[in-house]
């Protein structure tokens, strides 16, 4: 059904924020040169093979076709990716919304902002195991997603104090660590930063503050400064 919701949801609501440019093409396009410019400095191969999951308008995806042997970009819509020309070492596969495929063992880094909560918790499982499976060992992926602490992050912020909206499932840092383990994943760090800015941070930090935000008023997890640290930043290594 994922593909058949995102394809509606695009068609009918054509001021989504995805469909809608808040910021100028210029400055999206150089935040999108930051973050391919990030992703290659953690993936630690000179021109990396790359995998994108919920790709959106792929600006980051082509980016990274500047630098990379050659880019995945998986999606369960075809409405935003219909503009889209691609240069030859760029491929736009369909998902279903768990299938990820492309070779096994063949990606060096992989990356998705904003897609894990948009998954049943079901299928955000086998959709780890296919991750994990397309990379080669030492592979990384890069994990951008809300975190529940100061959530909910979706529509249901206004009604509810549990995301029920289109986000099915927000999580808390070691939540998401543990499905990862689970998925085959040995090893994790977190960062502090976005769109293509990004600092190191110890996996403790990030658990002090969603607790420390559990003890404040819901509205304190909205502020600027805990939300840098809350959102989760997540690089989930493969085992080489």
């Amino acid at each position: 059904m994922y593909s058949r919701l995102y394809d509606e949801l695009f068609r009918r609501v054509p001021h989504h924020p995805q469909l809608t440019l808040r910021v100028s093409r210029e400055a999206r396009q150089a935040m999108a040169e930051r973050q391919a410019k990030f992703l290659c400095s953690i993936a630690r191969v000179s021109e990396p093979v790359y995998l994108e999951v919920g790709p959106g308008d792929c600006l980051i995806a082509l980016a990274m076709a500047k630098h990379a042997r050659q880019v995945f970009a998986v999606d369960v819509s075809t409405e935003i990716t219909s503009g889209i020309s691609p240069p030859p070492n760029f491929a736009l596969i369909q998902t279903d919304g768990s299938s990820v495929n492309v070779p096994s063992e063949s990606v060096d880094i992989a990356f998705s902002n904003q897609l894990m909560e948009h998954l049943h918790p079901d299928d955000a499982t086998t959709q780890l195991r296919n991750i994990f499976k397309a990379l080669k060992p030492g592979g990384r992926y890069f994990i951008v997603t809300p975190s529940r602490a100061s959530g909910p992050h979706d529509v249901s912020q206004h009604f509810e104090d549990v995301a029920t909206g289109f986000h099915l499932r927000e999580y808390l840092l070691d939540e998401l660590i543990d499905e990862c383990r689970r998925a085959g994943f040995g090893s994790f760090s977190a960062y502090v930063g976005k769109d293509g800015h990004y600092l190191r941070v110890p996996l403790w930090l990030v658990r002090a503050t969603e607790r420390l935000t559990a003890l404040l008023p819901r509205r304190a997890g909205k502020l600027a400064p805990l939300r840098l640290v809350l959102g989760l930043r997540v690089v989930a290594q493969r085992s080489a």
